[in-house]
């Protein structure tokens, strides 16, 4: 698999192949359904699959965006080199990914999205909720599969007004209730300011912990506040919400400068909570450590996938063939600072097993294959969690498991310490 760059205002990145870039009269001239029933799709051959990406590869969250590219990349550049994989139809094919950037840019993601969608099989992994919304609409009516993308917007996953979408990584609300549900549990009185992005991203967060511990007599929201996206600072709001006398920050944030700059802040004012953080913006490298986030008493947050930097996992076989792959093929040497990295190699894993099942080189057989996988395991996954693309309303990924911060990594905590 070849990295290079594509020469273009959005300076994004292209994985693809001499054959990916052959790719002709292997479907339609234009997007949508097939012309005939079993007739290939664009992005497929006998020999070849070429998947789209539209994600922030520049920017605020150029972190975790880079990660969403290295993950898959370096999945399917391992396949490749081991011959490919063996569709469903009896065919073995290699995988290529074409990966443009769009700066978390809604307008330059549905730029991206109108350059691939007749040159790709299926549009995936690419992070953000505004960025997936700008071409959703466009997707459906082309008929082009949005499939296991990194948003927890529950649209995604709602069948029947999305059916050529599917989300990868849990609701928000999902991970806003578990938080809610390990506070309330706690039986200890606690006040919680809340800091949300204002936005569904900060509002799901929101709303599935507020249903967690409605009625919990033991939890009382003492002050709540938002922030835009595009906001340079968050100061004033934590400044604010210091002054409330929370002992817990539940603090839904999307960007990752922010999140480092509101931990910094909260210690210049001498404000030591114990926070909730998102899984995307609760990495021990890219944001704790910079952070200063050993100064909390603690710091949560909820995952699914095994941390590479975790001792625990130092001598896990998952863990050593996903690092020397992310190197290899994936061109990421560095350990991934971004749980991003890890849930893309898990995407990659999760759709070669619709691969392997579908019987046509459809998009249609595609998306029946890919919303009948079960109890998959995936690789690098943590005890107690799976794929399931089964569940109405639900992404491929909806158990997460709490951790808790301890300096380095995470511990998995069965109660609010």
């Amino acid at each position: 698999m070849n990295l290079h760059f594509r020469s273009q205002p959005a300076r994004g990145i292209a994985v693809v192949s001499a054959l990916a870039l052959a790719l002709t009269g292997c479907g339609r001239g234009d997007a949508g359904g097939d012309a005939a029933a079993g007739a290939a799709s664009p992005g497929i051959t006998d020999t070849t699959l070429t998947l789209g990406m539209t994600t922030p590869l520049s920017g605020s969250t150029a972190g975790p965006g880079t990660c969403t590219v290295a993950g898959v990349t370096a999945y399917f550049g391992m396949k490749n080199a081991e011959g490919g994989i063996q569709f469903g139809d009896g065919k073995t094919r290699t995988v290529e990914i074409d990966a443009l950037d769009d700066a978390y840019d809604p307008q330059k993601a549905k730029a991206n999205y109108d350059q691939l969608k007749n040159e790709v099989f299926a549009m995936t992994a690419g992070l953000g909720t505004p960025t997936n919304r700008a071409w959703r609409d466009a997707a459906i009516a082309d008929e082009v599969p949005q499939v296991l993308i990194m948003t927890g917007d529950p649209l995604f996953s709602d069948t029947d007004q999305s059916p050529w979408q599917l989300g990868f990584v849990p609701k928000y609300q999902n991970e806003g209730q578990a938080f809610g549900e390990l506070l309330a549990s706690s039986g200890e009185a606690h006040k919680v300011a809340i800091l949300s992005q204002n936005d569904d991203y900060g509002e799901g967060y929101v709303e599935g912990f507020k249903s967690a511990v409605e009625g919990a007599a033991n939890i009382e929201i003492v002050d709540e506040l938002t922030y835009e996206a595009t906001d340079t600072s968050v100061d004033a709001q934590i400044t604010e919400l210091s002054a409330s006398g929370a002992d817990v920050l539940f603090n839904a944030m999307s960007v990752v400068p922010l999140v480092v700059s509101s931990l910094q802040k909260a210690q210049q004012l001498n404000w030591k909570p114990s926070w909730f953080l998102p899984s995307n913006t609760s990495s021990p490298a890219g944001v704790l450590e910079p952070g200063g986030g050993a100064a909390f008493p603690g710091i949560y947050s909820v995952s699914f996938a095994k941390a590479p930097a975790s001792p625990a996992s130092a001598s896990d076989e998952d863990v050593q063939t996903y690092l020397q792959a992310l190197k290899e093929y994936g061109d990421y040497p560095d350990s991934p600072a971004f749980p991003h990295c890890q849930w893309s190699w898990m995407v990659g894993a999760t759709l070669e097993q619709a691969f392997t099942a579908m019987t046509e080189p459809t998009r249609e057989a595609f998306m029946t294959a890919l919303r009948g996988i079960s109890g998959f395991e995936a690789p690098l996954m943590l005890p107690g969690t799976s794929v399931d693309t089964t569940q109405a309303g639900q992404p491929a990924v909806s158990t997460v498991v709490v951790q808790k911060y301890n300096g380095t990594g995470y511990d998995t905590v069965e109660a609010f310490e």
